[in-house]
């Protein structure tokens, strides 16, 4: 049986930065924090628990500001940061309507917590684009985990040999592969039409 959904990962496929550069590439010079003092206080230490939702957003990033930047709120910096990383590709969303305008059903699959993935599918307008968003913080797991691949098809009733993966990550790649998916690596070098053909999809 045919491919009948594709499974679209977020950062580095939809959204992509055109210059390449981090989201928060200016953040020292726009909000006097640097990106380090970030990684070291906030990321490393907290942000698992939040990517798989077992911990909210606000709750610890607020202490850590008021550690490194009591200037600075966790609303402020959350809004810098979802406006600085939402540089969406249109040409690859255009190209994507295509096929949904074909019948195939177009799903985001992607390691987010709840408050990005609502600003992704709401104020972003991925919702009109994308029947489902599939994310680490909803499910409590994520990608490549053999678990979230698993709760996808539960959740969408498509068996592993109906959907294809387009991820930017070789290792979630190899791990859609190995539950049965079809999956292509996503460069952004080639337009979709061509990356599925170079793939024999």
């Amino acid at each position: 049986m045919a491919v009948r959904c594709l499974m679209v990962d977020v950062d580095g496929v939809v959204v992509r930065h055109p210059d390449g550069r981090r989201w928060d590439a200016d953040m020292e010079a726009d909000l006097g924090l640097s990106p380090d003092d970030l990684q070291r206080a906030f990321f490393t230490p907290h942000f698992e628990d939040i990517v798989l939702g077992r911990a909210d957003l606000h709750e610890r990033l607020a202490p850590a500001l008021a550690e490194i930047a009591p200037h600075l709120t966790s609303d402020r910096l959350a809004a810098y940061w979802f406006e600085q990383d939402g540089h969406l590709d249109h040409v690859l969303l255009d190209d994507l309507a295509a096929y949904r305008a074909e019948g195939l059903e177009l799903h985001l699959a992607t390691v987010q917590e709840h408050h990005r993935a609502r600003h992704l599918w709401q104020s972003l307008g991925l919702n009109v684009r994308f029947e489902a968003m599939h994310y680490a913080a909803d499910y409590g797991c994520k990608k490549p985990d053999a678990a979230f691949f698993r709760l996808v098809e539960e959740r969408t009733g498509f068996a592993p040999h109906e959907l294809l993966l387009i991820d930017d990550s070789l290792r979630n790649v190899e791990a859609a592969r190995a539950c049965g998916w079809h999956a292509i690596l996503w460069t952004g070098e080639l337009r979709l039409a061509d990356a599925l053909a170079q793939a024999g999809l």
